[in-house]
């Protein structure tokens, strides 16, 4: 077997821990939006409820930091991820009578933050 010379193997040992960290880890972290699918009556049904359930709708307001863009799938997602890490982060609570669904990537955006 091949012996390697002190430096050469701290060279290994430096350049190996720089790539490590480059590596992509892979998040355990969900967010719940809603289906493309979904009408826009369910999707304002999904608003009242998340709302009237303690969710703090203040951003989906005009003013608010989710306010734009103003469609109702962005504000119907921002308060349904609120929901869903609220109450749990079960199955259950991204449901949505079968218009939530599950997003692995973060769907904060400008001053927008959903909640993780």
């Amino acid at each position: 077997m091949a012996k390697i010379s002190s430096p050469l193997a701290l060279l290994f040992i430096i350049l190996f821990s720089i790539t490590i960290n480059h590596f992509h880890v892979v998040s355990s972290k969900t967010w719940c939006i809603a289906t493309l699918t979904a009408t826009n009556a369910q999707l304002q049904a999904n608003i009242n409820f998340g709302c009237s359930q303690g969710v703090d709708c203040r951003p989906i307001r005009p003013g608010g930091s989710c306010f734009i863009p103003n469609t109702l799938v962005n504000h119907a997602s921002f308060v349904m991820n609120s929901y869903y890490q609220s109450h749990g982060r079960t199955n259950q609570a991204c449901s949505f009578k079968n218009t939530g669904t599950f997003a692995a990537t973060d769907p904060s955006f400008g001053r927008c933050v959903y909640a993780s």
